[in-house]
């Protein structure tokens, strides 16, 4: 998403950085976020969004929406994942998520070893780029910040699993749950132990 009523960076510098939140979690989506800075507007305090408190990300995330020249996060749901696998699907979501960029990027810079096979522009592949690069900094604090809120908004329809603790990431709590409870329609039935607690499970899915 533009800032509103900005003005347009020389086309060369419009260098994205991508990065996703959310690869390792039993249930709830991939966030994938596209970021691109304004060189003349730079931030202080990026870094990767793992090496940052809760409200360290929550204060900055609202300051790279504000002041990015254009950002975009996409949602990945536990069933186009189980469709495709978690590669995949975080792959798909990076090319969606640069896609929606306006303006768009003519560079993009994405956080680990592997590119989309189909982008909208010229890419590298940048190894602890969310520690190297503040565009996919800002995209990794984006992500982390939209999937926390999205796995708290689940928390409030599914409150036995404990979503908004442990964010779907497979803690013995959210695992102790899965055996009581079994999977809702949020977690990822290709991850084996949500397969194991479903085939344990006599009870239908929770919905």
């Amino acid at each position: 998403m533009p800032l509103p009523g900005a003005i347009a960076a020389p086309r060369h510098r419009l260098i994205a950085g991508v990065d996703e939140a959310g690869r390792g979690p039993l249930a709830g989506p991939v966030a994938v976020a596209a970021v691109i800075l304004d060189p003349r507007r730079p931030l202080e305090g990026l870094d990767d969004s793992k090496k940052l408190g809760p409200a360290r990300r929550e204060v900055l995330a609202p300051l790279i929406r504000a002041q990015a020249l254009a950002w975009h996060v996409e949602f990945i749901s536990p069933a186009e994942i189980d469709a495709l696998n978690i590669l995949q699907a975080t792959l798909v979501g990076m090319e969606r998520a640069l896609c929606a960029l306006q303006p768009a990027a003519c560079m993009a810079r994405i956080d680990g070893n592997r590119l989309p096979r189909q982008l909208p522009c010229p890419a590298e592949a940048l190894v602890g780029g969310d520690a190297l690069e503040p565009a996919i900094m800002a995209a990794s604090i984006l992500a982390k910040v939209a999937r926390d809120h999205a796995m708290v908004a689940l928390h409030a329809d599914f409150p036995q699993y404990g979503f908004d603790r442990h964010k779907g990431y497979p803690s013995p709590a959210h695992l102790a749950a899965l055996r009581e409870h079994g999977p809702c329609q949020h977690h990822r039935r290709s991850f084996a132990p949500v397969r194991l607690a479903q085939r344990d499970q006599a009870l239908p899915v929770q919905r």
